[in-house]
């Protein structure tokens, strides 16, 4: 295959094959960021190609967050039954399916069990539990680090595709768009299924950063149910208050970046009379600065105590949500918040993980991840309704903005109740 021979070809070089896994699980999930995040360039669209509500197509979206949540503990027993390749190609083919399906819809009961229900599914197959898989399976060191960058690609997922979707959208309407995105998984896909591979030991080595001479054996595989395996791991992790402490911190998260930002801050602005285009690239520019922050997020994570960072990160993005409505939706005050809101805005993630990690043991993290990150896309989902309700009955998606930048203060005073972790002392053994 040519794992091997690229793993054996690196390795001459003194690089880790870890680091090509990053990169074609960074290039999948770039590529999932913008399946996910395509519906909000695609409201006003289907608004007015077939009258639906905000509400109505909001429901479909707060579905899919649900849905892509409640995936992640029984993805991550996926992953560990089946492999990490295996999995990621269904979830690929799964939503692709959906999107082309999705093609001919005339009905929101056609867009909810499409873009809500089976998209959900599928791409809560992989969701950021496979990045996290990734970085605990093949990174002893600098595990922080791997996961701000593969957690960055949803950035620029955004700064790639939302602007690009808005630009086919406006020209062409939103199925050649669509159609578009079907393209990229297809790429993807291809890219997946001739490099990604399961663990170190099957192109020979030993995890990036172990000092280890031998590669490590495979651990065996667990033959329970996986509905058995995650819930086991929920009933485990949900005794101690390290798990609710993050699950809680987690579902602001979601709740206050996917399910309102993602999905509702470009029909908002179009309210105050900003273009289309212009308000993606807002999202874009966002993405640009959530890229550099996500990964200097996961570069502090792995040096300084992770709960502090959690602390600044949840409060500067509560600022910023409540300063948005102050902003006058100018272009300076925009900016502002383009800058401050996309610093931090998935930069949660990699302390996340690391806390995880370091409190359940690496080989169950990815299990105990997942139910976590149910909660963040619970608090999607309930953003994505919520939102799109106020913007129905009140005429207006202020009033979420508000809610949403006073939960991200709750959360960062709550987790400072978390225990002090040890501090990280590994060393990489590769570049």
């Amino acid at each position: 295959m040519i794992s091997n021979w690229l793993a054996a070809a690196l390795s001459r070089r003194n690089i880790h094959y870890g680091w090509v896994m990053v990169g074609v699980t960074f290039l999948a999930a770039l590529i999932s960021a913008g399946t996910v995040g395509a519906p909000g360039v695609f409201i006003v669209p289907l608004q007015k190609e077939f009258g639906w509500s905000t509400a109505e197509i909001s429901s479909a979206l707060s579905i899919r967050f649900i849905l892509f949540g409640l995936m992640a503990p029984f993805a991550a027993a996926l992953l560990n039954r089946y492999g990490l390749r295996n999995v990621t190609l269904t979830a690929q083919l799964i939503v692709v399916s959906a999107l082309v399906l999705s093609l001919g819809m005339t009905q929101v009961w056609q867009l909810v069990a499409l873009w809500g229900v089976v998209i959900g599914i599928g791409t809560g197959m992989t969701a950021l539990v496979l990045g996290a898989t990734i970085a605990t399976r093949w990174f002893a060191a600098r595990r922080g680090l791997v996961v701000g960058i593969m957690t960055a690609s949803v950035a620029t997922g955004q700064l790639v595709f939302l602007p690009l979707l808005a630009s086919l959208t406006e020209r062409y309407g939103w199925r050649p768009a669509l159609g578009f995105v079907c393209i990229a998984l297809g790429v993807s896909a291809f890219a997946v299924l001739m490099v990604m591979r399961d663990r170190p030991s099957d192109v020979g080595l030993r995890p990036f950063g172990d000092e280890g001479t031998e590669p490590l054996p495979a651990p065996p595989v667990s033959h329970a149910p996986i509905t058995a395996v995650a819930l086991g791991t929920l009933r485990d992790a949900s005794k101690s208050s390290a798990f609710w402490i993050l699950f809680a911190t987690f579902f602001v998260c979601g709740a206050s970046t996917n399910g309102l930002v993602q999905v509702h801050l470009i029909p908002m602005c179009l309210d105050f009379g900003i273009p289309q285009v212009q308000a993606a690239s807002l999202l874009a520019a966002m993405g640009i600065f959530d890229f550099f922050g996500t990964i200097m997020s996961g570069w502090l994570s792995d040096r300084y105590d992770n709960r502090y960072l959690l602390f600044w990160y949840y409060g500067l993005r509560g600022l910023s949500l409540i300063f948005l409505p102050f902003s006058d939706f100018s272009f300076y005050g925009l900016s502002i918040f383009a800058m401050f809101y996309g610093l931090d805005w998935i930069a949660t993630v990699p302390p996340t993980v690391r806390l995880t990690a370091q409190k359940f043991g690496p080989e169950r993290a990815n299990l105990v991840f997942g139910w976590i990150f149910a909660g963040h896309q619970l608090g999607a989902g309930t953003a994505a309704f919520g939102a799109g309700l106020s913007r129905t009955v009140y005429q207006s998606y202020l009033p979420a903005f508000f809610i949403a930048g006073a939960l991200c203060v709750f959360a960062a005073l709550i987790v400072l109740a978390l225990s002090r972790q040890p501090k990280p002392q590994a060393k990489p053994a590769m570049a």
